[in-house]
């Protein structure tokens, strides 16, 4: 017998709401994580770890964005003080497409409602693209200029 509608939406509710609260501490750890990382962030210490290298300039600055994930909207204003600290362009997009796309410190979140595999999986494709999307756009940007 058929469920009417009402009922299969409170069951779907019910289900929602149980699994939120299961992983509502998940995501304030991980919300006060990358708070307190934030705070800790120094621009110019930051721009000691680059060296003008094209590929390495490149892998370190998406391995910072993806550890220092955060929202889109401070990224540019980040990127800004990046560049204008010196740090290569290939650094920089690297950086600004791994802090939006990333997020190791999101992983345990993610994996709460995503599963292992699929967070795992993503996430390095999301790295190893951050990379490649990065020195794409450095080359096209020398190619322009």
């Amino acid at each position: 017998m058929k469920k009417n509608l009402s009922t299969r939406f409170f069951e779907n509710l019910k289900k929602s709401s149980l699994s939120f609260l299961i992983t509502f501490p998940v995501i304030i750890g991980v919300i006060l994580l990358i708070g307190f990382i934030k705070n800790f962030v120094n621009i110019q210490k930051l721009s000691s770890f680059f060296d003008g290298y094209l590929l390495r300039d490149t892998v370190i600055g998406s391995i910072f964005g993806s550890i220092f994930a955060g929202h889109p909207s401070n990224s540019y204003i980040l990127s800004e003080e990046l560049l204008e600290n010196n740090i290569s362009l290939y650094a920089v997009t690297a950086f600004l497409i791994s802090w939006v796309t990333v997020g190791f410190v999101q992983i345990p979140a993610e994996i709460s409602f995503f599963g292992k595999k699929f967070t795992i999986m993503r996430n390095l494709f999301a790295v190893l693209f951050s990379i490649v999307i990065a020195i794409l756009v450095g080359l096209t940007m020398r190619v322009m200029s």
